[in-house]
């Protein structure tokens, strides 16, 4: 089973969303905004994809923050305090799978891990 973590209306998770309904692929949702984010799963995320694939520095969250706040993503350890606080600052979709870790959907990426 494929554990989709997001916020339902970003256009990078709808794409993705399609995509594996597309390719028949079950999957399990999780809502940032409705069940937040869990510290533990960042830190491994963030092990396995390193910190620059999982804080997204791009979104307008991300540049609203003060510089000492966009400070704590620079550090895996105090980043994940961040995430929790903040999940838009998350990079979206992120996946799980059986084979690993997704970040973002790039669909070459995704046919490769998952079909």
């Amino acid at each position: 089973m494929i554990h989709l973590y997001g916020i339902p209306n970003c256009d990078t998770v709808k794409k993705a969303r399609t995509w594996l309904d597309a390719q028949g692929k079950a999957y399990a949702f999780h809502d940032y905004k409705k069940e937040g984010a869990d510290p533990a799963k960042l830190a491994a995320w963030i092990a396995a994809a390193g910190l620059d694939a999982v804080v997204n520095r791009k979104g307008t969250t991300f540049r609203g923050l003060s510089e000492e706040d966009k400070a704590k993503a620079a550090d895996s350890h105090t980043a994940v305090a961040l995430l929790v606080q903040h999940p838009s600052v998350i990079k979206r979709p992120i996946a799980e799978h059986a084979g690993g870790v997704l970040v973002g959907f790039k669909e070459e990426e995704w046919s490769a891990a998952l079909l």
